[in-house]
Parts: C-alpha cells; structure tokens; sequence
C-alpha cells in the first residue's frame, strides 16, 4: 500500500502492508487503521499494479496498491 499527498497525511504513514481481498475489504481495514483517513479515501482512486480498481474488484497478495487523491491544476 502507497499514499500519495492527502492520503499520507491523514495515514500518517506513505507505505504499509495490507491483507488481501476486495478493494472494499481492504478499504475497511485501512479506515480501522487510521480513521482520519476515511474522509480521504471517498474522493480516492485505488490503483493496482498501476490499474484502477473499483470497490468490489478483488485486490490479490503482492500486488502494489496505490491510494491517489484527486489532483488540482491543468
């Protein structure tokens, strides 16, 4: 798991381990984690490997899974 801007802050971490399972699911154990992150992660893109992945998209072991907030600017 990688955060990025927004998500690393509220984190307060920029990487760490997650179980595997659906997006959902590992939504769900980030935000027990770190509950400042919930409000964050409603306006995020989740990546994996480099793909966006929706909530009930399975999320498999040893992939990358980045948390992106939406990006300002032009």
């Amino acid at each position: 798991m990688r955060y990025f801007a927004a998500a690393a802050e509220a984190a307060g971490v920029d990487t760490e381990t997650v179980p595997a399972g659906t997006a959902a699911l590992v939504v769900a154990e980030l935000t027990r984690r770190h509950p400042d992150l919930a409000a964050v992660l409603s306006r995020c893109a989740l990546l994996a490997d480099g793909t966006r992945v929706e909530r009930d998209d399975e999320v498999r072991a040893g992939v990358t899974l980045d948390v992106l907030p939406p990006f300002a600017g032009g």
